[in-house]
C-alpha cells in the first residue's frame, strides 16, 4: 500500500504541476503585451539572421497546441520599396516553452507563409540581396551568444522571381515549399524542398559544408541535386565567389528526352527528329559564365562519346568541344526530315521550320569508327559541326566510306522567306553501287568511280527549294555496268528484226569500260552537258534535260553496237521520257523502219499509193513466230 500511495502522490504532484503550467500559460497569454512579443521576436530574428523585418499587419499569440507568435504582412528590406527583397503574408515564430515560463521569449524556428522572394541583378552584377547576405554572414559567425538562437526557417507556398538586367533573364518559381537549416553546432547549411517551374514540379536539395565561407564568397563544399520529370541535375564539388563565381566538381545530368528538357528549361523547339534519351557525366569547372567539362562521358539517342566540352552562357549560348566515339547513328536526326509528301511521289510542300538553331552557337568536332545516316553506312569519319547565326554547317574532313574516301560539306540555315541548303561533297574512288544505293536509293550503276555534287538552293519547303536548285554534278566511273538493262541484247535483237518489238529488256546488265556524266543545274532544271558510256560491245551517248520539281525526264540518245566494221555498225537513236521512278525507253521508230527489210514493201507501196497488199505482208512478218532454234549438234560431231 505504501508504494501505491507513493505513486498516487507522485501522479497528483505531476498533475498539479501540469495544471499550474497550464494556468500560468493562460495567464501569460493575457499578460504578455503584443508589443513586447513583436519587439522580442524582431530582435531575435535580427540577432539570428542579421536582417530586420518590418511587421506591418496584425499580431496574434497562441500557446496551444504550440506556443507561437504570428505576424501578418511582413516585409524584409526597405518598407517603402514597391518590390522588397522579401514579402510574406504571414510569419510564424514558434516559441520555446520553458524560456517562456521564465518570462523570456526565445524562438525555436520560423515559418514564412506565402512569401514572395524578389531577386534582381543590376547591369554590374550586384543583387538587391547583396547587403542582406553580408549582414547574414556577420550574424552567423561563431560566437558565445549564438547557442540559443534559432537556425531553422520553413517556407510554405512561396514564390521566387529572378530578374537579370544584363542577361535579360526573368524566371519565376511557384508553390515553393522548402526547409532551411544552419545548425549552430556545425558549419553546414542544408536546404530541401520542392517548387514548380515552367509547369513542372521540381525537387531540390542543397548542402554547403562551410556556410559562412559560402556567404562570404570563400571556397566551400557544395552538393546540389535537382530532380524533375524532364531533367535531373547533380553536382558534387566546391564553389567560391571571389572574385567571380567558380565551381569545380563532378557534374551529372539525365533526361528521358533532351528535346523536352531544352524546351522546358529554355522554351526552345529543336528542328527535325532525335534528341531523346540523354545522360552526361563529367568533371566540371565553371568560371564566371564559362563551363569547362573534361572526362566527358555523354550519351544521346543511344550514341555514346567521350571527350571535352566548353559551354558559354554569357548572353548567347555557345558549345565547343571534341568528342570521339566508336559508332554514331545520326538516323534519329534525319528521320524528322520529310522530303516526299505523304502517300505521293511529289515533293513535300509543308513549310520547313528551323526553330532553335539560332538559340546557340556550335563548334563541335566528332570522330567515329563508323557513322550511320539512315540507310548509309560510313566508315572511319571525322566531322566538324559549326553553327553561327542559325546556319548549320557540317564539314566532312575525311570519311573512309564505300571503299573509297568522302569529303565535303553540307549547309542548312534560315534565309529570306524560308531556308537555304547547300551540298558540296565528293566521293573519290568509291563503290558506286553501294554509294548511290545507300545515299540516293539508286541501284542502276555498278563499278568504281568518283562522284561530285555541288548544289545549293533556298525555299520555304522542299518543293519550293527544288525550283531554285543551282550547281553541277558529275560521275566518272570505270569497269562497271548499267544494271536492269541489257543494251547489247536489245540492239542485236533489233538489228536482226527491227520491227519485232522491244520485248522485255528491263533486266540484265550492260558492262562498260568507262562512263562519264556531267550535268548543270539551273533553277531546278538539270541539263546534261556530257553523258557517254563506252563498253566492250556497246557505246551510248545521251543528251537532254530532267526536271527536279516535276521529277520527270526528257532525254535523247544513241546506242551503238561495237563491231570490227565501223561502217556497218548498228546505231539506234532512242528517247527516255516520263517520271524518274518509271520512265519509258522508246527506240526511234523511223530508224527501225529504215533497218527493216519487212518495211521496204510498205514504204514502196506508200510511194506508189497502193499499200493494201504490202501492209498485209508487213503485218504478217511483224507477228510471225520467230524461227525455231537450231538443234545442238550430237556429241563428237564435226
Amino acid at each position: 500500500m505504501t508504494a501505491a500511495n507513493g505513486l498516487k502522490r507522485l501522479a497528483i504532484a505531476v498533475a498539479a504541476l501540469v495544471a499550474a503550467a497550464f494556468v500560468t500559460l493562460i495567464g501569460l497569454s493575457f499578460l504578455i503585451p503584443t508589443e513586447a512579443v513583436r519587439d522580442a521576436v524582431k530582435k531575435e530574428i535580427q540577432a539570428a539572421t542579421g536582417m530586420s523585418p518590418t511587421f506591418r499587419g496584425t499580431i496574434s499569440v497562441s500557446l496551444f497546441p504550440h506556443a507561437t507568435a504570428s505576424f501578418h504582412d511582413v516585409v524584409l528590406g526597405d518598407g517603402a520599396d514597391a518590390t522588397p527583397p522579401l514579402a510574406a503574408a504571414e510569419l510564424t515564430a514558434r516559441l520555446r516553452y520553458f524560456p517562456l515560463l521564465a518570462g523570456r521569449i526565445e524562438i525555436a524556428d520560423v515559418t514564412l507563409a506565402q512569401p514572395t522572394v524578389n531577386i534582381t541583378f543590376a547591369q554590374d552584377g550586384q543583387s538587391n540581396w547583396s547587403s542582406l547576405l553580408k549582414s547574414f554572414a556577420q550574424a552567423v559567425e561563431p560566437g558565445p551568444d549564438r547557442g540559443g538562437l534559432f537556425s531553422e526557417v520553413a517556407i510554405h507556398d512561396g514564390t521566387v522571381t529572378v530578374r537579370d538586367a544584363a542577361q535579360r533573364v526573368a524566371e519565376r518559381l511557384d508553390n515553393l515549399d522548402v526547409q532551411l537549416a544552419w545548425p549552430s553546432i556545425s558549419r553546414s547549411f542544408a536546404a530541401n524542398g520542392h517548387f514548380v517551374w515552367n509547369g513542372k514540379p521540381v525537387n531540390v536539395g542543397l548542402t554547403l559544408s562551410d556556410f559562412l565561407a559560402a556567404l562570404t564568397g570563400q571556397r566551400s563544399g557544395v552538393k546540389f541535386r535537382l530532380a524533375s520529370a524532364p531533367l535531373d541535375v547533380m553536382f558534387d564539388g566546391a564553389a567560391s565567389d571571389q572574385p567571380t563565381l567558380k565551381l569545380e566538381g563532378t557534374l551529372g545530368a539525365d533526361s528521358p528526352s533532351l528535346r523536352q528538357a531544352l524546351q522546358w528549361t529554355g522554351r526552345r523547339r529543336l528542328p527535325f527528329g532525335g534528341f531523346g534519351r540523354f545522360a552526361l557525366r563529367a568533371q566540371s569547372s565553371m568560371d564566371a559564365s564559362v563551363v569547362s567539362l573534361t572526362n566527358v562521358d555523354v550519351e544521346l539517342d543511344g550514341n555514346r562519346a567521350e571527350g571535352v566540352l566548353t559551354l558559354a552562357t554569357d548572353g548567347h549560348h555557345a558549345v565547343q568541344g571534341t568528342l570521339a566515339s566508336d559508332s554514331l547513328d545520326f538516323t534519329p536526326y534525319v528521320s524528322g526530315v520529310r522530303v516526299m509528301a505523304a502517300n505521293t511521289r511529289t515533293w513535300d510542300r509543308l513549310p520547313i521550320a528551323l526553330d532553335g538553331l539560332a538559340a546557340f552557337d556550335l563548334d563541335l568536332r566528332l570522330s567515329a569508327n563508323s557513322i550511320k545516316i539512315a540507310n548509309a553506312q560510313l566508315g572511319r569519319t571525322a566531322v566538324a559541326l559549326s553553327m553561327r547565326g542559325g546556319k548549320l554547317n557540317v564539314t566532312i574532313g575525311e570519311s573512309q566510306s564505300f571503299g573509297g574516301v568522302a569529303q565535303g560539306s553540307f549547309g542548312l540555315g534560315s534565309a529570306a522567306g524560308g531556308v537555304a541548303a547547300s551540298t558540296h561533297v565528293q566521293f573519290v574512288d568509291v563503290d558506286l553501287a553501294s554509294c548511290l544505293g545507300q545515299l540516293f536509293g539508286l541501284h542502276k550503276l555498278e563499278g568504281r568511280g568518283t562522284l561530285a555534287l555541288d548544289v545549293e538552293g533556298s525555299g520555304n519547303s522542299v518543293w519550293a527549294l527544288t525550283h531554285t536548285l543551282n550547281g553541277t554534278a558529275s560521275v566518272d566511273a570505270h569497269a562497271g555496268a548499267l544494271t536492269g538493262i541489257n543494251v547489247e541484247q536489245l540492239l542485236r535483237r533489233l538489228e536482226k528484226r527491227p520491227l519485232s518489238g522491244n520485248g522485255d529488256f528491263r533486266n540484265g546488265r550492260t558492262p562498260f569500260d568507262h562512263l562519264a556524266l556531267n550535268v548543270k543545274v539551273e533553277q531546278g532544271m538539270v541539263s546534261i552537258v556530257d553523258l557517254h558510256v563506252d563498253g566492250p560491245s556497246v557505246r551510248l551517248k545521251v543528251a537532254g534535260q530532267a526536271s527536279v520539281p516535276s521529277r520527270d525526264l526528257d532525254l535523247r540518245g544513241k546506242a551503238t553496237l561495237v563491231s570490227a566494221d565501223t561502217a556497218d555498225a548498228f546505231e539506234l537513236p532512242f528517247a527516255v521520257e516520263g517520271p524518274w521512278d518509271d520512265p519509258l525507253v522508246l527506240p526511234d521508230a523511223s530508224s527501225l523502219i529504215r533497218h527493216s527489210d519487212a518495211a521496204a514493201p510498205l514504204l514502196e507501196a506508200v510511194k506508189k499509193h497502193s499499200a493494201g497488199d504490202a501492209v498485209r505482208s508487213v503485218i504478217d512478218q511483224l507477228f510471225a513466230a520467230p524461227p525455231p532454234a537450231a538443234a545442238p549438234a550430237p556429241a563428237g560431231a564435226q
